[in-house]
């Protein structure tokens, strides 16, 4: 009997944490839909790969970077931004974010989530995008 008593306060413990875990991220979600740009992107023609990128960013990335890779306020922020130029952050750092979500550190937007079903190559084609945007906006 007394051995019982230990695990049924640890399954009690884990039980509440867990269940704060879930209440805080339901509380933490965002509306994607909805929110204003949080960067003004000159978008230059695009060509070649940097046009295939934006269609594969408009499919998997937009509803939270936003469009032109502006940000979206109350998502994620914009990729067009001194941040994540290539000296700071190098394209390595995307295909790790794709493929295992990044933890909070510039913004504070929360985590980022892997994204499923993006390639690696799909993931090359959405840096062009990206490296485009950045150039014709002064970031290089």
């Amino acid at each position: 009997m007394k051995t019982q008593k230990p695990l049924l306060l640890t399954v009690s413990a884990i039980l509440a944490v867990l269940g704060a875990y879930y209440y805080i991220a339901a509380e933490r979600q965002t509306d994607t839909t909805t929110g204003n740009p949080l960067a003004n992107v000159v978008v230059p023609e695009l060509d070649g790969a940097a046009r295939e990128g934006e269609a594969l960013f408009n499919a998997s990335c937009a509803s939270c970077h936003g469009a032109n890779a502006a940000g979206k306020e109350g998502a994620a922020p914009p990729l067009v931004h001194k941040i994540y130029e290539p000296n700071h952050h190098g394209d390595m750092a995307f295909y790790r974010a794709v493929e295992n979500g990044v933890r909070q550190h510039h913004w504070p937007f929360g985590n980022m989530s892997p994204v499923l079903n993006v390639s690696r190559d799909d993931v090359t084609t959405i840096i062009a995008y990206v490296r485009t945007l950045q150039r014709a906006n002064g970031i290089e």
